[in-house]
């Protein structure tokens, strides 16, 4: 006995992509963190030039940190996907 009610048509099976190795998410955290790092250096420079360095890098990792892992890096992960789903697989 066969169920011959018609299905409906779904389109193509999505083909899963792989996540990224471990050495291309480093590679794709590092492009998003030493800018951010960079530019947040240079914005608090004028009036954290007497801070002690500690006191620094803690400003400065309260904004670049949620940056990079909340925006920069998911945006940098869809762009790689988006490239790697565009290369032809051999």
């Amino acid at each position: 006995m066969s169920d011959s009610t018609p299905q409906p048509w779904t389109g193509p099976t999505p083909v899963p992509v792989q996540p990224p190795s471990i050495h291309v998410r480093a590679v794709i955290t590092w492009i998003a963190i030493f800018p951010l790092v960079s530019l947040g250096f240079l914005a608090i420079a004028p009036f954290s030039g007497d801070w002690h360095p500690v006191l620094r890098a803690l400003v400065l990792t309260l904004v670049v940190v949620p940056l990079a892992v909340y925006l920069v890096v998911p945006q940098l992960m869809r762009a790689h996907g988006a490239i790697q789903r565009r290369r032809p697989r051999h």
